[in-house]
């Protein structure tokens, strides 16, 4: 009998290709399970630990934490150390970078501006819409009618837009700077 982890990679992987969770009864298939009563106490303890939810038709949904993946380990930049694969902790890639749903959007980096902040060419950002912004935030900004991401500062003639890369100049408005979102998060595929 497989385990309740392996049944669970298996529903990810299903889900993955066709957007929804099988049937009971392809559920049995995919994990090994011949009988009803057992893929129904394998689906109450996956429910029961907020990986999969039934609606209020009894299809199956993905829960809470349906896409939590493990933290396993540290690894260093530096020297390497012992591999240690026990991790316990998970995170929820969307629930650990979109803090409010209805107000995060993403947008992908174009150029160079922000490197010596860790944000290159092909990334995606996370930005909260409307989030109050603070100097020294990262924030996506429209000045003069242009869309940019940088840092937003401020000194006595006001506020402006400060590059993440020395080769860049500091962007003063010439109009109107608005502040679109700030940049919560941010991530790539190699």
């Amino acid at each position: 009998m497989p385990s309740d982890f392996d049944s669970l990679t298996r529903l990810q992987d299903y889900y993955a290709t066709y957007g929804v969770l099988p049937s009971y009864a392809r559920i049995g298939e995919l994990v090994g399970l011949r009988s009803k009563s057992s893929v129904s106490a394998l689906i109450d303890r996956l429910a029961e630990a907020g990986l999969v939810q039934r609606t209020p038709d009894r299809r199956l949904a993905p829960g809470e934490d349906f896409f939590a993946r493990a933290v396993v380990d540290t690894v260093r930049a530096g020297l390497p150390r012992a591999a240690n694969d026990t991790g316990q902790d998970s995170i929820a890639i969307d629930r650990y970078l979109v803090r409010q749903p209805s107000r995060s959007v993403l947008l992908s980096v174009r150029g160079d501006s922000m490197q010596d902040a860790g944000l290159l060419e092909g990334d995606n950002l996370v930005v909260d819409r409307g989030a109050p912004a603070r100097v020294g935030d990262i924030v996506v900004a429209i000045v003069d009618n242009q869309f940019t991401v940088k840092y937003l500062a401020q000194d006595a003639r006001g506020f402006y837009l400060k590059p993440g890369n020395i080769a860049y100049a500091p962007i003063r408005p010439q109009g109107q700077l608005e502040i679109y979102g700030v940049v919560t998060g941010s991530f790539r595929r190699y």
